[in-house]
């Protein structure tokens, strides 16, 4: 049993495995009572638009959930998965871009194809867990730099290259735009220094930036101007579109030789046709309503400013990604957020060890574009009262909250 499956049968259906139900908004239900959520990456408010609700519930009544049979390559193939491929790849300054059935899935399924027993992978510490399982299934080598530390990744690219050269593979670096749990930023604009020292490509997760970050929302290598120099970029549509799926963007022939060789894609049934024709409009509602992602930002700069004011420890966010750390153990935690919970009606994830070190509490706050400032006040006060409660000891115990 793992360090949170053990706390499984006392803790499911509450701390893991919650139900919220109702209207994907701000205010929902858990347990029979409106809550305050702040735990869904639905960014832009997407998940409830009219536009796409009624894109969505179009598509459905047209083409069912079956259309298109099959996997893509055989029988699933339209023009409007080709639409969305080509207004993606626009949108992120690719030449080309293929559709992930999964996010998760894809980003496995890219590393795999992409590199052989004779390429080096070389990685940051804090790749989520969809990369490190695309790790898994490389027969090649791969180097591990502590995160975002450049100097060792230049010392990790030094072995890399050296391998590399000696079984005449190539160099792949792989990073997040923006890491899911921090919310901190790869370092896109000093990785691609590099190149000119080493000899590399570079594929970037930007599940949480895509959407979020840069001038059009085109993503973390649109903030640090870099598009040009990123090989290959991964989005999902699970964060900001509010959907299900994923893409990969990059040059036209690397594009073009997953497209023929992911085993993920090329064995599984294709996205159906609701989940395409939503995307499309979730894709031009981003790029052509810029005030979802401007009060994004007000509902996140309010936020992080009010709480670093009353002195939380929010690390190194520069996203919307807002981490709020506290000192405590596991059933402090849990006591805390119960407390959270039932009594202030306010539900966000909380994150303990394996995710974080031992001793810490994370209260991970995701603000999206239909938060209020009413909410973002609400809670500042709720979670200033909260954090000393934890202090006077109020949520001390031997064991986790009893449900």
């Amino acid at each position: 049993m793992g360090p949170l499956g053990q706390y499984g049968k006392e803790a499911h259906g509450y701390f893991m495995f919650p139900k919220l139900e109702g209207e994907i908004n701000p205010k929902m239900k858990f347990r029979g009572k409106e809550v305050l959520t702040w735990s869904l990456n639905n960014y832009l408010g997407l998940a409830n638009h009219p536009e796409v609700r009624k894109a969505d519930a179009e598509a459905a009544k047209e083409y069912g959930m079956a259309y298109p049979m099959g996997a893509r390559m055989m029988s699933g193939h339209t023009s409007k998965h080709e639409e969305l491929e080509s207004a993606l790849a626009e949108f992120v300054k690719k030449e080309d871009a293929y559709l992930l059935n999964f996010g998760y899935q894809g980003m496995v399924s890219i590393i795999d194809t992409l590199c052989n027993r004779n390429d080096v992978i070389v990685y940051d510490s804090e790749s989520h867990a969809c990369i490190l399982d695309g790790l898994r299934l490389h027969m090649g080598k791969r180097y591990v730099f502590p995160h975002n530390n450049i100097d060792n990744l230049r010392k990790q690219l030094e072995r890399a290259t050296a391998l590399a050269d000696k079984q005449g593979g190539g160099v792949l670096v792989i990073t997040e735009g923006v890491f899911g749990m921090a919310g901190d930023l790869g370092k896109l604009d000093d990785i691609i220094k590099l190149k000119k020292e080493f000899n590399f490509r570079i594929l970037v997760d930007d599940a949480h930036g895509f959407g979020t970050m840069g001038k059009t929302g085109a993503g973390v290598a649109e903030h640090f101007n870099v598009e040009s120099e990123i090989d290959l970029i991964f989005g999902t549509f699970a964060k900001s579109m509010a959907g299900i799926g994923g893409f990969v963007a990059g040059r036209e022939d690397v594009i073009s030789y997953l497209r023929y060789n992911m085993r993920s894609q090329i064995f599984a049934k294709s996205l159906p046709m609701p989940m395409v024709m939503g995307a499309l409009k979730r894709l031009e509602l981003l790029k052509t309503k810029p005030e979802l992602r401007e009060n994004l930002w007000k509902v996140v700069n309010a936020l992080q400013s009010g709480l670093r004011e009353k002195g939380f420890n929010l690390g190194k966010t520069e996203s919307p990604v807002t981490p709020v750390f506290l000192d405590g153990t596991v059933p402090e935690a849990t006591t805390l957020t119960m407390d959270l919970r039932e009594n202030y009606n306010i539900f966000c994830s909380i994150v303990v060890y394996p995710v974080i070190p031992k001793g810490q509490i994370m209260l991970r706050i995701i603000p999206t574009a239909v938060h209020t400032l009413e909410d973002v006040d609400y809670t500042i006060k709720a979670f200033a009262e909260v954090a000393e409660k934890l202090k006077a000891g109020h949520y001390k115990a031997d064991k986790i909250a009893s449900i």
